[in-house]
């Protein structure tokens, strides 16, 4: 029995061998990404940064490994180097890039035991091929495969450079938190000294931040900083590098910072910048050098010609910064004597929940209880303030707290003739928050910019736009009794044409447009515009609950202002290679007509009724704009988003803004409304524009004449009182009488029915 159970155990000991080594070949034959040659890895040292200029030919950023100042291996302290080999590879200098007895270690009392105590089995080497040539993603096989190419660029690494190059190689890539990559970085940051003149005990701080970069870094923990500090120091005594003497010295010395911080200069279009690195990345996956292998990004000196306006972009820039540090200050004013999620503890749960301190100490075993007892402990902090960043001591719950209070904005300008972005915020700065509110895949509730898609569906099949509709409410009882409703209730007992509804964002009317032109026909022709995300086929669509992302938004509108074509946006126009050869030229897609060029025509005449009477005047009044502008504001349910599209014929401009937690908002609607939180910083853009003479082709943009025809359909009062002739003989005032029925329901009198019969019929 004995002898039967050791021949299957051996047989499946070769079995997986076999399997192993197969999956090792298919790996380094290139079946997941290609592994870099000898020849590439020489180079690594002297690589090029990738360049991305705007339209204009403006320099606005680098692609590189990273943001460090690389020194020698004479220029590093020795305390550095034995703290680091004592701490993350002991073995170091005896094993060839893979060390055979930490891997068995691993395999055995991390995989096979489940003890995650029992550490990682990666090299320097194997550290140092992670920090130049970042982790990609292959869903399942993501561990194996990465450990497996690392691996096998750590062995190619020792056969190109010496253990002093490679020490000097990792210690120049690697991160030490604080988004600080390199030693001497680290050590100008922390202890403001060359790492050269690193002590001992600073060289085990920075070698200890290895570990867990945020949960040691010792601005932020500094009690967790000096233990982990000590733990270097006893690992360094361990293996020799510091007698005992010299260890129980330098643990009885306290943590000592010198905290410098030297972070460079904000730069234009940060979002963009990493818009047009994934870009760049998807086409160098599928589009090899001649030789066979793949262009880096990060070294080899790439130039990229972008669609970005540098004027406009530094416009929006200023806009944005000038308006939310404003709304800012009067949304703190707001919340001064309490907290949005003082009456909801869940926002404060979820925000904790997703916070990566949280989650990182939460690996480490820690109860819930004990995570807070931590988090709640204060410590010296870099924040972000409309004011410039601070620092003060405050525990990671405030900072929390602190943070969830921030309004957040993403605004984007396209070219409407052939969708080239010419300016691109997804938030308020790029250092502290890196989620980009442009990208398809960020989606919030729309509100009224959803309107226009109902009326112009409505044009598209004939519907007569001077035919007042009554504003009066409705209880729809297929629908559980939905009652939609006015935000300014006095507008219930008029009746608006398709322009004063459209003005003044009346609800019930749009409802009302809706049931008649179909929410299919709507929902198709919204898919027509370019909206990709989720349409439920519900009938408050009408109203904006659909939750889609700014770029669709602000696309689907370029097809009113270019005459009713969908576009799509570019970002990249021209790739080359650093000697100046071209890899790519990329053409603007073909403009698709989606829609009659007619009801593109008398959408923009309603939606210049919106600016210039309706819900978003205020670009008149209070911002003296002069220009033909046309647009809608949008006001999520309880003020949690505010939204603002304006454009004319060259330019349209899409602004979003609000919390990233919807929960957190005004709770007022003068105060949380599109026209309030999102149409200033549009306003400031185009105040801009036009006091730039070299902009006066935007600013100075003129719609086309409406033809006679279409001004004719629309030659009609905006509203009007609801009354019946009798009332109106008689002088009485009409009432609102809310009525019952089903949506969809068909009940025309006889007059509609013999109008029906001149409607356009697709």
């Amino acid at each position: 029995m004995f002898k039967k159970a050791g021949k299957f155990l051996f047989k499946l000991f070769i079995i997986l061998t076999c399997l192993g080594l197969g999956f090792i070949l298919l790996v380094a034959q290139g079946l997941f990404g290609e592994i870099p040659s000898q020849e590439q890895l020489k180079n690594i040292q002297n690589h090029l940064a990738t360049e991305v200029y705007s339209a204009d030919d403006k320099l606005i950023g680098r692609f590189y490994i990273q943001e460090r100042t690389g020194i020698s291996f004479d220029e590093i302290s020795k305390h550095v180097l034995d703290a680091l080999v004592a701490t993350e590879d002991a073995r170091f200098y005896s094993h060839k890039g893979i060390d055979v007895r930490s891997l068995v270690r691993v395999l055995i009392r991390t995989v096979i035991l489940q003890d995650r105590r029992g550490g990682g089995g990666s090299t320097i080497s194997q550290q140092l091929a992670k920090n130049i040539f970042p982790r990609e993603e292959y869903g399942i096989w993501t561990i194996p495969v990465v450990k497996v190419k690392e691996s096998l660029v750590a062995r190619r690494l020792e056969k190109v450079y010496t253990k002093e190059e490679i020490l000097a190689l990792y210690l120049n890539t690697v991160p030490f938190g604080d988004n600080v990559y390199g030693i001497e970085t680290a050590s100008k940051r922390f202890f403001n000294t060359p790492a050269q003149k690193l002590k001992l005990e600073e060289a085990a701080v920075l070698v200890g931040m290895l570990k867990a970069n945020y949960s040691y870094n010792p601005r932020l923990f500094p009690e967790r900083s000096l233990g982990r500090r000590n733990v270097v120091l006893a690992q360094m005594n361990k293996y020799g590098y510091i007698d005992d003497e010299q260890l129980e010295l330098t643990k009885a010395l306290p943590l000592n910072l010198d905290y410098r911080d030297t972070k460079e200069r904000k730069q234009l279009a940060a979002y963009f910048k990493e818009r047009v690195r994934k870009e760049l990345q998807s086409w160098i996956k599928v589009n090899p050098k001649p030789d066979g292998s793949h262009y880096n990004i990060y070294t080899d000196g790439l130039k990229v010609s972008t669609t970005l306006d540098a004027r406009l972009q530094r416009y929006t820039e200023e806009a944005m910064k000038k308006h939310m540090r404003e709304l800012q200050a009067v949304f703190d004013n707001h919340w001064k004597n309490t907290k949005p999620w003082d009456n909801d503890p869940a926002i404060l749960e979820s925000a904790l929940n997703r916070d990566p301190g949280y989650q990182q100490l939460k690996k480490q075993g820690l109860s819930a209880a004990e995570i807070k007892d931590e988090l709640g402990k204060t410590h010296l902090t870099r924040l972000f303030s409309w004011e410039g960043d601070i620092e003060k001591e405050i525990s990671s719950l405030d900072s929390l707290e602190y943070y969830l209070q921030l309004l957040q904005t993403g605004i984007i300008a396209l070219d409407p003739r052939n969708g080239d972005v010419k300016a691109w915020v997804g938030g308020i700065d790029h250092n502290y928050f890196q989620y980009d509110h442009v990208n398809k895949s960020t989606k919030r509730q729309v509100g009224s910019t959803f309107k226009p898609f109902v009326y112009a569906a409505a044009l598209e099949n004939g519907f007569d736009p001077c035919k007042h509709v009554s504003a009066s409410r409705t209880v729809y009882t297929n629908l559980e009794g939905w009652t939609p409703d006015n935000a300014d209730t006095k507008e219930n007992v008029l009746k608006y044409s398709f322009k004063g509804a459209l003005a003044q964002s009346v609800n019930t009317v749009t409802v009302k447009v809706l049931e008649e032109a179909g929410l299919m026909e709507t929902i198709s022709l919204a898919r027509r515009l370019g909206v990709n995300s989720d349409l439920p086929e519900v009938p408050s669509i009408a109203l904006g609950t659909p939750s889609i992302s700014l770029l669709e938004m602000t696309q689907a509108y370029a097809a009113f202002a270019n005459g009713g074509s969908r576009i799509t946006p570019r970002i990249i126009t021209k790739i080359t290679d650093k000697d100046g050869n071209i890899l790519a030229e990329f053409t603007p897609e073909e403009p698709v007509e989606v829609m009659e060029e007619g009801t593109a025509a008398m959408i923009n005449a309603m939606l210049r009724e919106v600016v210039d009477a309706g819900t978003a005047s205020r670009i008149r009044w209070k911002y003296g704009l002069k220009n033909p502008l046309a647009g809608k504001t949008g006001t999520t349910q309880s003020n949690a988003d505010g939204w603002f599209i304006g454009y004319n014929p060259q330019l349209v401009v899409g602004v979003w803004v609000g919390a990233d937690d919807p929960r957190v908002r005004f709770r007022t609607t003068n105060l949380g409304s599109g026209a309030n939180m999102a149409l200033p910083i549009f306003a400031g853009i185009f105040q801009k524009i036009s006091a730039d003479k070299e902009l006066a082709s935007i600013s100075r943009a003129q719609f086309d004449p409406l033809p006679r025809a279409l001004e004719r359909r629309l030659d009609c009062v905006n509203s009007k009182e609801d009354k019946t002739f009798i009332q109106d003989l008689l002088g009485i005032k009409k009432k609102e009488k809310v009525k019952k029925k089903e949506f969809g329901e068909e009940k025309k009198g006889f007059f509609e029915k013999i109008g029906s019969i001149f409607k356009k019929k697709n």
